[in-house]
């Protein structure tokens, strides 16, 4: 769904809900990445990067977070053309963090905690396969270890639906125009980020406080 649609229909009160993380706690990955030295990137999809920006830029051991396209080519990578619907593209964040100060397993474990992967092709009222769940994977070791976290989640129960989020190979990403960079930052009190993005933050201060970059004084 288009958001200045989405936006108006939050603002009249017809939408309530933009995708929500489970009720409890998820374990820690039981297989990480191990001997990473140096920057490390992570593409992640999981509705719109609005939040997902929001999110991750605010753990610590992460460097920059970009909103952008991946899962299609880039000719196509624009937003006018990714909400058609018809590019392949999923909007998306691509991190670079440091894995001595935050680990991948660990960033997965916020990504499924905040972001729902039992609905497919949709976070909430944003429905469509730009918002779909995905996991770009850059390398055999993070599809590994992807998948890993996946099958123990599903064999834990951690959901009451399956998880449908796919793991795809990165094979591109491209940064989205600069006024979707750090929009959640810029516009607090936008109507869609006051009620998709907003109580996402909530929830990670609630969950991951150790995990935060420090408050500066």
């Amino acid at each position: 769904m288009n958001r200045c649609l989405l936006a108006a229909l939050l603002v009249t009160g017809l939408c309530l809900s933009c995708g929500a993380g489970p009720q409890h706690d998820l374990p820690a990955a039981a297989q990480d990445l191990s001997g990473q030295k140096g920057n490390q990137t992570l593409v992640l999809a999981g509705g719109c990067f609005w939040a997902t920006q929001a999110v991750f830029e605010k753990l610590n051991g992460v460097s920059s977070v970009v909103a952008g396209y991946a899962g299609g080519e880039k000719s196509t990578a624009t937003y006018d053309q990714v909400i058609t619907e018809r590019t392949g593209h999923a909007e998306s964040v691509q991190i670079s963090y440091d894995p001595s100060i935050i680990s991948f397993g660990q960033l997965l474990r916020v990504y499924f905690s905040l972001f729902d992967p039992t609905t497919l092709n949709r976070q909430g009222n944003d429905v469509g396969t730009s918002y779909r769940s995905a996991i770009f994977y850059a390398n055999d070791d993070q599809k590994r270890v992807a998948a890993a976290y996946i099958k123990q989640l599903t064999d834990d129960h951690a959901f009451a639906d399956p998880i449908v989020t796919s793991l795809e190979p990165l094979n591109g990403f491209y940064p989205a125009e600069d006024y979707h960079q750090d929009y959640a930052q810029k516009n607090p009190n936008d109507s869609y980020v006051q009620v998709c993005d907003v109580p996402k933050l909530a929830l990670l201060k609630e969950k991951f406080a150790a995990l935060l970059k420090p408050q500066k004084s």
